[in-house]
């Protein structure tokens, strides 16, 4: 049973890939189609979903082995980009509940927002139409462009709080990755891991030091309720 929560959240902070979108079947094509460009067979995609939360770093290791020591690595990189800039929204979708739980967040007055280590090249068409043109449109954004250091260091997220004018003692921020956790800790925040991501080993995950976890998005509604 999770444990109590200590007081209701004035924000509710989001990474992205993973939390609010699952975009692992597109990131996953993308690695596919630069193995297919050198006459590789695909890797299924079950063994690369694990990998999508951490960049194309992690992807281009278990994609082609391939890492940033390597000579072609940075070319390599950014023709994956290229790809994956082409297909991004192919088969990307928000997880279900998504919708319900940001409507149910906005009418109680807890303002959200997103914090992502995804470029704003790349992040910013998604969030556009996936959730602004629907109408969703959060308080802050900040990319992993917008600050120096991105995720794990915690300077993207005191960014996302001083923008939404919130003292991040009073925010929450939810990612179902490492660096996640280790920023949210870092700045001051709650964090909560999103187990329904790309999380590859739950029980390692549980080392991060999150203080509560969801396996889906709408069980954030039942910590928000408890902390009342």
């Amino acid at each position: 049973m999770p444990q109590a929560v200590s007081r209701i959240p004035r924000a509710v902070l989001f990474d992205f890939d993973g939390t609010l979108v699952d975009s692992a079947p597109d990131l996953a094509g993308a690695i596919n189609d630069l193995r297919a460009e050198r006459a590789l067979p695909a890797i299924p995609y079950e063994t690369l979903r694990p990998y999508a939360t951490y960049g194309a770093r992690s992807l281009l290791r278990a994609g082609l082995d391939m890492t940033p020591d390597a000579a072609e690595y940075e070319p390599t990189r950014q023709r994956f980009l290229a790809i994956y800039e082409t297909r991004k929204l192919h088969n990307t979708h928000l997880f279900d509940g998504v919708l319900e739980l940001l409507i149910a967040l906005e009418r109680q007055q807890i303002a959200w927002g997103i914090v992502t280590n995804k470029h704003s090249r790349l992040a910013e068409p998604m969030i556009h139409e996936l959730l602004r043109d629907r109408a969703f449109t959060p308080v802050t954004v900040v990319c992993g462009d917008t600050t120096p250091t991105p995720k794990p260091h915690p300077a993207p997220l005191l960014l996302a709080a001083q923008k939404a004018a919130i003292e991040p003692e009073h925010c929450w921020f939810v990612g179902d990755g490492e660096s996640d956790v280790r920023a949210s800790i870092a700045a001051g925040m709650k964090p909560v891991l999103a187990t329904y991501g790309y999380v590859p080993d739950l029980a390692h995950a549980r080392s991060w030091g999150a203080h509560h976890e969801i396996d889906q998005p709408l069980d954030l509604l039942d910590l928000v309720a408890s902390a009342a």
